[in-house]
């Protein structure tokens, strides 16, 4: 599997044309409790729906002059200049405040006026409509137009050189600015269609680059796309070149009705398991996956958002506190014993089964990691009134799960384990149930590294019960993103062969994740998510998934296979010298379209340049043919890759002299990093080229680190520099050394005439090189 992080989009990638305020590309934002989306099924049209539980809730419709959630591939252009647009619609709207009301929608803008100062202008968007305040036609000219109440009078010239963004807004029928609960929850829903733009300021460019279908699944969650439209969100993963399902996970607090509880609020019981944005959202989620060809596997988890989760619903330690994840805000666990609370989770199921029935897709439904809580210390979360009552006198003090445990306590956590289990069963069985004769797949999540806590070995008693031995799910699917991200990607292989061994799924029947990065800072993690998605997929796991779509867009990863690792390679040194008259070429791939006016559209295809050299002046004697040839039926001609000197091009110094330590930069210290890579660069500035060194020749590579040599350092069989001791934020690390070309031979043929030979004329032993294969 190849990979690649994308910065920024490049002039050689593919772009398309964009009108401005597509219907897609508009956002939804608004503050807790309230709950909003955008969708856009329709061309030229987008539906806003909206639920109001304060008197001063407020959402806003969006759109950014800059892109900020697509991938670098896929992204629009950042334009902030709207002179010279003009943009007209439709609206409709109910259950909001009308255009013509005070508070009614306002168009806010924010950017910077003519003289580069910050400031934001308010349309009222009745000062430019024709109609009534629920059906209107609206016509805005970005070169004329005015902030202010009631125009001319309160006129504020928009200056609409510079801005970073707008958004108009939507209150509730009573919206005052005052504080103060909604007597009963306020559905509402506003419409922009026949959206037209228009002027020479209205085209933006898109990346518009197409993927390859690759083997990877892409995951998603509703926590971190709700703002996005489904069109949007589908886009991205079928032009990534995602295919197959889609594990999509529902969240943890976005999807819930709610309803007035103790001076806040709390998820309800009443009116249905999801609220009706969120239901309006996986509708047009659903339809959008099914156009494309993408099925979808709905998760849910025992995780709540800790506000809106009823006290009795939590799982607790022994000294009453919940249990807490460690999100900010924070996430609570649902305890398996609490009735209300799985009954709860069992209307959520059914009301996304249903959702996914009504589209038409294949009914697929995850159990996503249930599980007791371990709080800090060992703490074990499973004393809440509803687990003490069912486990009886099987309910016992455990201090620390990390501990040695008495036979009584390891009871306990079988206890745990069978009500977790019981619980499991009965959510698939609603989903069934649901499903009627239409039937469903059924999956079951686990999160290893926690539930396989070599530091507290008897904890899988309760979190892998025996209760879930084959075939109580269909599919077992397994993720372990902290060994993997922190260095311990090892471990997998281990844990995978004790939950096979534990319950029985083979490895046919399993699927893996593999993620994510949580900080953008730490993007490199990729490298080593990759990889482990590489290993599960050689081990035979019957999909493989990448977690998630919000992390893949914001780094820019990109996947495909085909340009896989090298099928084989030996780490030997071709056995001759090279001759002077050796020939080296330097090619690039590069698709030119020339149009009729004789004006040029020009793709590189490869990010790194390929050498091809040919040995053949090298071969100074019969015993060298003989070596060549001996060499040449070793590396099965064509099939097996090894090392080759280049003659021109094989030090770290600019003129090919011996390497020093500071020949090339590798990067800054951040206080954590250790591991660099070695790289080598041409050029400058903008044309600037990185080659990536993976095979340094053994003991010749140098480092230094703030200028000053080291010998503080391994280097890895990736190639790359790994220091014994992190440097601080800002030193340099720079590098020299030799090093050689990954090669095969261009032909599965090899063709050397003695008497040609002998009569003066050089042979000719092509190689071409390979991308290295790691």
């Amino acid at each position: 599997m190849g990979w690649a992080l994308v910065a920024a989009a490049e002039p050689h990638h593919r772009k398309g044309w964009l009108k401005r305020f597509d219907p897609r590309f508009w956002t939804v934002d608004f503050a807790r409790p309230m709950m909003a989306c955008v969708t856009s099924d329709t061309p030229r049209a987008l539906r806003v729906d909206t639920v109001f539980y304060r008197k001063r809730d407020l959402a806003g419709l969006i759109w950014e002059a800059g892109d900020r959630w697509d991938h670098p591939l896929l992204a629009y252009e950042t334009k902030r200049d709207f002179r010279h647009t003009q943009l007209t619609f439709r609206w409709r709207s109910g259950g909001v405040k009308p255009l013509d009301a005070l508070h009614g929608p306002t168009l806010t803008i924010e950017g910077r006026d003519a003289g580069g100062a910050p400031r934001a202008w308010y349309v009222r968007l009745w000062n430019y409509a024709e109609g009534t305040g629920e059906d209107a036609l609206v016509s805005l000219d970005f070169d004329a137009l005015d902030g202010g109440f009631t125009l001319p009078g309160e006129a504020d010239p928009v200056w609409a050189g510079d801005i970073d963004r707008m958004f108009i807004s939507l209150v509730p029928p009573t919206y005052d600015g005052g504080d103060g609960v909604l007597a009963a929850p306020v559905a509402g829903w506003a419409e922009m269609r026949d959206i037209a733009c228009s002027g020479s300021g209205s085209v933006l460019a898109i990346g518009d680059v197409m993927m390859p279908e690759h083997g990877l699944g892409m995951t998603n969650g509703y926590d971190d796309v709700y703002h996005l439209t489904p069109a949007r969100v589908v886009r991205q993963m079928v032009q990534l070149g995602y295919r197959g399902d889609v594990v999509h996970y529902v969240g943890m607090s976005h999807y819930m009705r709610l309803e007035a509880s103790g001076g806040g609020f709390a998820a309800s019981l009443a009116g249905g398991g999801l609220n009706a944005p969120c239901a309006a959202w996986h509708a047009g989620f659903a339809a959008a996956c099914r156009d494309a060809g993408l099925g979808v596997i709905w998760s849910l988890s025992y995780e709540l958002f800790d506000a809106y989760c009823r006290e009795d619903w939590k799982q607790r330690a022994s000294d009453g506190s919940p249990a807490l994840t460690g999100w900010e805000p924070p996430s609570t666990l649902l305890s398996p014993a609490n009735a209300a609370a799985m009954g709860y989770l069992q209307l959520v199921a059914r009301a996304f089964v249903a959702i996914a029935a009504a589209a038409g897709l294949p009914l697929k439904f995850q159990v996503g990691e249930p599980w007791w809580w371990i709080a800090s210390g060992g703490r074990l979360c499973a004393y809440d009134a509803a687990t003490v009552t069912a486990l009886g006198s099987a309910s016992v003090p455990i201090a620390d799960v990390r501990g040695a445990l008495s036979a009584p306590q390891l009871a306990m956590l079988d206890a745990l384990g069978a009500l977790l289990a019981g619980s499991t069963a009965a959510l698939v069985a609603a989903a069934r149930d649901e499903a009627g004769t239409a039937g469903l797949v059924s999956h079951l999540l686990v999160y290893l590294p926690t539930v396989l806590d070599p530091a507290a070995p008897a904890v899988r008693r309760a979190n892998v019960p025996l209760g879930w031995a084959a075939p109580a799910f269909d599919v077992l699917q397994l993720e372990d993103y902290d060994w993997v991200t922190g260095g311990r990607g090892a471990e997998t292989a281990s844990a995978r062969a004790a939950m096979v061994l534990r319950l029985g799924y083979p490895i046919a029947e399993q699927h893996y994740f593999s993620g994510f990065v949580l900080a953008a800072e730490d993007r490199a993690q990729w490298a080593a998510i990759a990889a482990a998605a590489d290993a599960a997929r050689r081990a035979g796991v019957a999909r493989t998934f990448v977690w998630a779509l919000p992390q893949v867009a914001r780094d820019g990863f990109v996947t495909f296979d085909g340009e896989d690792d090298v099928q084989a390679f030996d780490a030997v040194d071709f056995p001759l010298a090279i001759g002077r008259e050796a020939m080296v070429a330097t090619e690039f791939s590069t698709q030119i379209v020339s149009s009729p006016s004789g004006h040029e559209q020009r793709a590189t295809e490869w990010a790194e340049a390929r050498m091809r050299y040919d040995a053949g002046p090298g071969i100074g004697s019969e015993a060298d043919v003989r070596t060549l040839i001996d060499f040449f039926r070793a590396r099965r001609g064509a099939a097996r890759a090894f090392r080759f000197r280049d003659p021109f091009d094989g030090s770290s110094a600019v003129d090919g002299a011996l390497p020093t330590a500071g020949d090339q930069m590798l990067g800054v210290g951040d206080g954590a990093r250790r591991q660099f890579a070695l790289v080598k660069r041409y050029g400058a500035g903008d044309a600037e080229q990185v080659r990536a060194i993976r095979l340094p020749v053994a003991d010749s590579v140098r480092v230094s680190v703030d200028g000053l040599e080291t010998a503080g350092f391994q280097v890895t069989e990736e190639g790359a520099v790994l220091l014994d001791v992190a440097p601080a934020p800002g030193i340099a690390v720079r590098a020299g050394f030799l090093f050689d070309v990954p090669v095969r031979f261009a032909d599965d043929r090899l063709e050397v005439s003695r008497a040609t030979f002998l009569a003066g004329e050089m042979a000719s032993v092509a190689l071409v090189e390979v991308r290295a294969p790691w």
